[in-house]
């Protein structure tokens, strides 16, 4: 079940073609619409600002290979292991989804266009590292949405509030959520699965086409920001 490369059993009822689009679409919605956010809420022009404060204040000019140490410690301690959160459960259900989503999408882009139509077998490992990835992402989305929300934890309101802010936790969640169940069903019960896949469609074109509203392009400009 789990070893079996869910986009293969998919491609007998619908395109290899339609299904690669799909991918190349959702690409095209996060790049189009992280775009939009930093263009209608003014990030590029507030970065751009911060950057030119930044420059007509230094005390000394930065070479090249500083310059380098300091995008690299950006990296690994800002971005990859969220030192910006001081609360250890924040902290890991942000790795815990983060990772997870790198996971899920190299190995969903890699079992879309690598593997389809199945000429060569995909590798088992792959397929693992998709359910795992998903399940990770599901984890860290929940574990944020009912126990880590401000509004939640601190301001006692309850846990199915929803407001603009949270489309991208939500819709990130069922995504992942859905995606699994999707591809467990596929051989036990293809009715059941069919329904999953079209929420799981449905809860992709939410995720990806709602960035503008969501907090989705964060996760690009701002370790650029930082």
């Amino acid at each position: 079940m789990f070893s079996i490369n869910p986009f293969v059993e998919l491609s007998n009822s619908i395109p290899v073609i339609a299904m690669q689009t799909f991918v190349i679409l959702m690409f095209a919605l996060v790049a189009g619409g992280t775009i939009y956010d930093m263009i209608e809420k003014q990030n590029a022009t507030y970065f751009f600002r911060n950057w030119r404060k930044a420059k007509l204040s230094k005390i000394r000019e930065v070479s090249f290979g500083d310059m380098l140490a300091i995008i690299f410690k950006t990296i690994t301690v800002d971005v990859f292991s969220a030192a910006e959160f001081c609360s250890f459960n924040r902290r890991l259900a942000h790795l815990l989804t983060f990772y997870g989503f790198i996971g899920y999408v190299i190995t969903t882009v890699v079992m879309v266009f690598s593997y389809l139509p199945e000429q060569t077998q995909t590798p088992v490992l792959i397929p693992y590292i998709w359910y795992i990835s998903a399940l990770l992402i599901s984890i860290g989305c929940y574990w944020f949405w009912f126990f880590i929300r401000v509004d939640v934890a601190a301001e006692g309101n309850s846990p199915f509030r929803i407001v603009q802010a949270d489309i991208f936790v939500l819709s990130l969640a069922i995504s992942s959520t859905l995606g699994i169940l999707w591809g467990i069903t596929q051989t036990s019960n293809p009715i059941l699965s069919s329904i999953f896949l079209l929420l799981y469609l449905v809860s992709n074109l939410i995720l990806f086409g709602s960035i503008p509203w969501s907090k989705f392009a964060h996760m690009f400009y701002k370790p650029g920001a930082a």
